[in-house]
């Protein structure tokens, strides 16, 4: 397990642990798991390489109609 050493504004420091009381975790576990949680919202390698693979794909300035559950 690696570690790492990071320069926070007291602000910060405060906010991060009070979130970590209020979880029961010290204050390394707590930022380890909100790392972990906003890494697996990163779309894969894979997602951004389909991207512009549909050149003819109508979008929304290209005229495609637009119906009631289009939330674009």
């Amino acid at each position: 397990m690696g570690q790492i050493s990071i320069y926070l504004d007291d602000d910060s420091e405060s906010k991060i642990a009070a979130a970590a009381k209020a979880c029961q975790l010290t204050t390394s576990e707590w930022l380890a798991e909100f790392i972990r949680q906003e890494l697996s919202k990163q779309w894969s390698k894979e997602v951004y390489e389909l991207a512009g693979v549909w050149p003819d794909f109508p979008i929304k300035s290209q005229g495609r109609q637009a119906d009631d559950t289009d939330n674009v």
